[in-house]
């Protein structure tokens, strides 16, 4: 992940173009899949896992794909637009998780039955999502829009981004969600798990989702230039 190729050079100072019907395609797209990432994560989140002896969840590994599509979206069509994908995803995220989490509460299935009694702890996961997911990813946005554009290498910005960005993230949704929580082993570990779901979260993100942006973004613009969507690239 040193400099950029001379394809990705050329990326780097090229904006793409998409018409307007196929960005609009995109964005609900990239707003179903936000959704469906946080839904995921906060089922994920109530499932503990142990590792090296320390306590995390499984959701530490589910969520960083939410900074990998964050980033694909500022670089190819804005910071704008990715901070409308995030507004527009934030409340059927919210209603969902919800939803999802009181009907597989603890990864078991408790029937239709329990959305009929509102359920204080997983509203408090659900809206603590919803506030993590608001904060790290508009951070994550600013990072990796300003590291873009301030230095060449193409692996800065997503780097950076997800360095910051998750850091709120994580703090902000196991503080809100856990903290004097309900249930005792979360409300004991919340801080021990919030460290450790953070360094997973880094870790994942460095190490995989920051070459795979690379490999998508290169990919992507590689397909809109044989489609005739990137003007001014040759």
């Amino acid at each position: 992940m040193g400099s950029l190729t001379p394809f990705t050079k050329k990326a780097h100072m090229t904006s793409p173009s998409t018409p307007r019907p196929r960005a609009s395609f995109y964005l609900a797209a990239l707003v179903t899949f936000h959704i469906l990432v946080i839904i995921a994560s906060n089922y994920l989140v109530q499932l503990p896992i142990d590792l090296f002896g320390f306590h995390s969840t499984w959701g530490a590994f589910s969520f960083p794909f939410i900074f990998l599509a964050t980033d694909l979206t500022v670089r190819l069509i804005g910071k704008s637009q990715a901070r409308r994908v995030i507004l527009r995803a934030m409340v059927p995220a919210l209603i969902a998780s919800y939803i999802v989490s009181v009907l597989f509460h603890e990864g078991r299935f408790n029937g239709i039955g329990a959305l009929g009694e509102f359920s204080t702890l997983v509203f408090r996961i659900a809206f603590a999502s919803f506030a993590a997911y608001a904060l790290g990813q508009l951070l994550d946005v600013l990072v990796f829009d300003r590291m873009r554009r301030a230095y060449r290498q193409w692996w800065l910005a997503p780097a950076a981004s997800a360095l910051f960005g998750q850091a709120l993230d994580t703090a902000t949704f196991f503080a809100v969600a856990f903290w004097h929580s309900s249930n005792p082993f979360m409300a004991e570990h919340w801080g021990e798990i919030a460290v450790v779901d953070y360094i997973i979260k880094l870790t994942v993100s460095l190490l995989l989702f920051v070459p795979a942006y690379g490999v998508i973004l290169s990919a992507i613009i590689r397909f809109m230039k044989k489609s005739d969507l990137v003007p001014g690239v040759a």
